[in-house]
């Protein structure tokens, strides 16, 4: 039962932090302990009934180091999801937070994302739109990653489809680029499109891949380096 009772103490070795939540930021923990420091104002941190830190993690190591007593109240039956709902509510989790925090409970698409990201370096949208099949990661995706229901489904073509465009990487400083990623996956899936043909040109001519401000400018700059002195032109964009 949830009730309005405040505790305080300075046993911090009672508490503990939740199986999942996100590691600690460095920087916001020395903000608050400044401010902290400077203004000690009245507050309370979300405990369940094992003593997992469910809402103020960042509060009570500050708290902590500066030797201050902890304020908290006792909400039963909470976990990690009511973790995400209050920082959803105070601090925005990034998809980092996330991430970290469903490899810490080793769940198996979450690790594997985690590889992916590492060895490929591409942004959390490019990563999820490779490891879906999609060529742009949408709100139900997002939000799939943020429940922990994420399923990475097509991990033998995200690695192919990477690893053709890292062979640009010595070719084009861009090659990273979200749009210009977008631009690659869309043109994967087009039967008219022959990577290896296009890899050639822009060796031939690297100066002729620059950057574009979207991925249809990409598309129609691809088109046209693809169809230099090529007998039978082909139409990329539509």
């Amino acid at each position: 039962m949830i009730t309005t009772n405040i505790y305080s103490t300075n046993n911090y070795s009672l508490f503990k932090s939740i199986d999942g939540n996100r590691v600690l930021n460095q920087l916001h923990l020395k903000r608050l302990k400044q401010s902290i420091e400077k203004n000690y104002l009245f507050t309370v941190i979300t405990v369940n009934e094992h003593y997992e830190i469910i809402d103020g993690q960042h509060r009570f190591e500050a708290v902590k180091e500066l030797n201050k007593p902890i304020n908290y109240i006792v909400c039963p039956g909470y976990g990690l999801n009511e973790v995400h709902v209050l920082n959803q509510n105070s601090k925005t989790w990034s998809a980092e937070d996330y991430l970290n925090g469903y490899c810490d409970l080793g769940i198996t698409d979450y690790l594997k994302y985690k590889r992916f990201k590492e060895k490929y370096r591409f942004g959390h949208a490019e990563c999820m739109a490779l490891l879906c099949g999609v060529i742009a990661s949408g709100g139900d995706i997002q939000q799939a990653f943020k429940r922990g229901e994420f399923k990475v489904t097509h991990w033998q073509q995200a690695n192919e489809y990477a690893n053709r465009i890292w062979k640009l990487s010595n070719l084009y400083d861009g090659f990273l680029r979200k749009s210009f990623v977008y631009a690659m996956l869309e043109l994967f899936e087009n039967t008219e499109f022959d990577f290896d043909e296009f890899l050639h040109k822009v060796k031939l001519y690297p100066s002729a891949l620059t950057n574009c401000s979207d991925k249809p400018q990409y598309i129609a700059l691809i088109e046209e380096i693809y169809n230099y002195k090529r007998r039978n032109k082909v139409n990329l964009r539509y």
